[in-house]
């Protein structure tokens, strides 16, 4: 521990050292008379409520245009993590359930879809609630900021992990248009559309459209499944009334997803199924190791699977939000919030990973989400003043079914073969209070101060019932009841911030801040497999201390920014989602989400952008995590969990862009490449050697053409066709395999687009 804490400090050391020789350079270099004025622009970021340069912001942040995500294809929000360091997203269990979000070693990786992500994602200022709504398209977008570290002071739903802010584009006064179409490889097509104009003098509109159609690029080799793919779409509709002192804005959106999932790889690890004898972890998944019942799907490619992929998918999603800006006079202005969000999701799944029907079923899902925040903002002599209320009031109805070894229903014991449906109707209702005071000392030094108070409380109810076989000659089974289980719990509490910001120079800024974060407990809505389980379902809060410290630093004449931070975090109670071998021989896992007691987390970050001429940028981001493990548990079933890494924690990541422009034939012409790579890491507490994923790059790159009013990208992800899996979930102690959620493998395409 003392070694790593000595690297640490080095590492440091070795970052305000950089800092500071490279404020000397830059400033040898502003006493030059050759200096010519760079295009790098002033970036604002809206990470406390307000527009600022992201210089004066006293939080790690980073941002990203609606353009970049665009032209390079990205199609949502899980595909963020090559702009921020230390952030890591994927589509968890298959696209349709619960995201796994990541910043700092700070998140959830659960398919759980009642539980709340302690990362928020908010779009356009509304909390988006339960992390089954936290996969959220991109199309008509103005820019993302990615806020690392606790935020609550200023913010209507707490978190302890960060923020991750979206902002659509709002309508403007003026008649504008796009319409953009494509297709892909893997049989994709997709349509890009954008009208705005004004209605009076005070009021305009914006209409986006956005449709998907694609299949997935793992090849499923069980010919009587059907293709899988996906067709999704989604509006938003905008209006805009800008009168002399007030400004509101409405919008409604719908989504509209249907199709088939993308099929579950199976990791077989038994070398032989008659002796049980396992393969190494290097060979788990080849065409030499097998399941329990000797299957496997006789190939090394990795996109191919052999499964009975009937497991359709549907999501209906729809909301209305109502933004309202009153500048009441030149130093006050009221801020009112009001959305209410309805998500509706079928998603079947496939968990044996082969043709046999030994583990299937379907998590259904109905929310309903309303909230209501009300802030004023107070601004004067260079001093802010925000403070506010929030309510939240989320319903969440799940409707899961689990069909466990039916193909051996009649052979095995009848409490073995049993199907699970288990319907949960959990209530969360949360009141909080924020303020937050920039106080501006002197032209050098700012103090913030912000503090939060919090109620929280949750209503649950969970029955479940059973189809099982009662008489042998009857396979169809009885449904019978299990158990039902009801309870509430709540809690309350304060959670603040204080950060102290001083100009060193004319071009960077230093900082320190202190903040701490809560997450509420909650009900385990996933498959609990005993009564038992159920009873203990609930969990506890889960509270981070934080601290961090770091410079920013911006030269507009050279076309550098350099921003750093080091942190250092107290996770107490966390709450962790632990899939442990069930103690009975061949029942499924026993799936808990528990408070593990105490984490440390430590690390660095850096940023550098660096616009070298006025057609040649680059950017650098690196993220370093060597310490993020359990303190001293054992969970309920005696697994001890001490100095084990957290799941789904890099200790190194990095990205790289690099954009070009030049002229062809008179038009412009932009290549962009961007590179993200993540060092190795575990899907689960257990740093099981079988459900790890080897460090990997994903490349992705663009290239747009621009002729008149007319615009042409061809874009290409994973370039090279990267071999690795969103998730690896173990069922080895059931099924003698794990699950393989693979990621995408290389796609390309073209985009056309007329702007008007």
């Amino acid at each position: 521990m003392k070694s790593h804490t000595h690297a640490f400090s080095n590492s440091i050391l070795l970052l305000c050292s950089s800092s500071f020789v490279l404020s000397s350079v830059v400033q040898a270099q502003n006493d030059e008379a050759t200096i010519t004025q760079s295009s790098l622009e002033v970036i604002e970021v809206y990470a406390q409520k307000r527009a600022q340069a992201i210089e004066d912001v006293s939080i790690a942040v980073s941002q990203v245009k609606g353009d970049t995500l665009k032209n390079q294809h990205y199609k949502d929000s899980t595909e963020l993590s090559v702009f921020a360091p230390n952030l890591k997203i994927s589509q968890n269990a298959a696209e349709g359930t619960p995201p796994a979000v990541n910043i700092r070693g700070v998140g959830l990786v659960d398919y759980n879809t009642a539980n709340t992500s302690p990362v928020a994602i908010y779009v356009d200022d509304v909390a988006v609630g339960s992390a089954s709504n936290q996969i959220v398209n991109f199309f008509d977008i103005e820019q993302v900021d990615i806020l690392r570290g606790p935020q609550g002071t200023i913010f209507g739903r707490n978190a302890t992990g960060g923020a991750i802010l979206i902002r659509t584009k709002r309508p403007e006064f003026t008649e504008t248009g796009y319409l953009t179409a494509g297709v892909a490889n893997n049989h994709a097509f997709n349509i890009d559309a954008m009208y705005n104009n004004q209605l009076s003098d005070s009021t305009a509109f914006r209409v986006a459209i956005n449709h998907q159609d694609y299949q997935y690029s793992t090849r499923n080799a069980f010919d009587q499944a059907p293709t899988a793919g996906m067709e999704q779409t989604s509006a938003r509709l905008s209006l805009l009334s800008d009168f002399d002192n007030l400004q509101l804005l409405l919008q409604g959106h719908i989504e509209d997803w249907q199709g088939i999932v993308q099929p579950v790889g199976n990791i077989g690890i038994i070398a032989d199924p008659l002796t049980g004898e396992r393969c190494s972890a290097s060979q788990a998944g080849s065409t030499k190791c097998f399941d329990n019942f000797g299957f496997n799907d006789a190939s090394d490619d990795f996109y191919t699977v052999k499964v009975n992929n009937d497991s359709p998918h549907k999501t209906d999603g729809k909301g209305v939000s109502a933004h309202l800006n009153w500048q009441v006079n030149d130093r006050n202005e009221v801020v009112s919030i009001s959305s209410y969000n309805q998500l509706k999701r079928s998603h079947a799944f496939n968990c044996d990973g082969s043709p046999a029907q030994l583990c299937e079923g379907s998590l259904g899902l109905d929310t309903d989400l309303f909230s209501q925040e009300l802030r004023l903002q107070t601004q004067w002599d260079g001093h802010t003043l925000t403070s506010g209320l929030y309510i939240a009031d989320e319903s969440i109805q799940q409707n899961n079914v689990n069909d466990i070894l039916r193909d051996l229903r009649g052979i095995l014991a009848t409490d073995l073969t049993a199907t699970f449906f288990y319907d949960n109707q959990i209530d969360t209702q949360n009141i909080a209070a924020f303020s937050q005071l920039d106080y501006q000392l002197n032209a050098d030094w700012m103090i913030s101060a912000g503090l939060r108070y919090s109620y929280e409380s949750l209503d649950y109810d969970s029955v479940a019932h059973l189809n099982v076989v009662i008489d042998t000659a009857d396979l169809a089974g009885s449904l019978v009841p299990y158990y039902h289980v009801q309870g509430q719990q709540s809690d309350n509490g304060f959670s603040g911030q204080i950060a102290i910001n001083y100009l060193i120079s004319d071009s960077t800024h230093s900082y320190y801040r202190f903040a701490n974060g809560a997450k509420s407990g909650g009900y385990n809505g996933g498959f609990l497999s005993s009564p038992e389980q159920a009873e203990l379902a609930d969990y506890g809060k889960e509270r981070l201390n934080a601290h961090e410290v770091g410079t920013k630093s911006w030269w507009p004449e050279q076309g550098i920014r350099f921003n750093w931070a080091a942190f250092y975090y107290d996770y107490n109670d966390q709450q962790v989602f632990m899939n442990q071998p069930s103690k009975s021989a061949q029942k499924p896992p026993v799936q808990l989400l528990e408070n593990v007691g105490d984490s440390i987390i430590y690390g660095l970050e850096a940023e550098f952008d660096y616009q070298a001429t006025d057609t040649l940028s680059m950017r650098l981001a690196l993220g370093y995590i060597p310490h993020a493990e359990f303190e001293e548990f054992e969970d309920p079933l005696g697994n001890s969990l001490t100095d084990n890494r957290l799941p789904f924690t890099s200790k190194w990541n990095a990205s790289v862009g690099v954009e070009y422009q030049l002229e062809l034939a008179g038009n412009p012409l932009t290549t962009q490449l961007l590179v993200d790579y993540q060092s190795e890491y575990y899907f689960d507490q257990n740093q099981n050697p079988y459900a790890m994923q080897d460090g990997y790059s994903i490349v992705n790159g663009n290239i747009r053409y621009q002729v008149d009013n007319f615009s042409f990208v061809v874009w290409g992800k994973n370039l090279f066709d990267t071999e690795y899996s969103n998730l690896k979930f173990d069922l080895s102690s059931f099924l003698g395999m794990l699950e393989d959620f693979k990621g995408e493998g290389r796609r390309y395409g073209l985009d056309v687009s007329y702007q008007f």
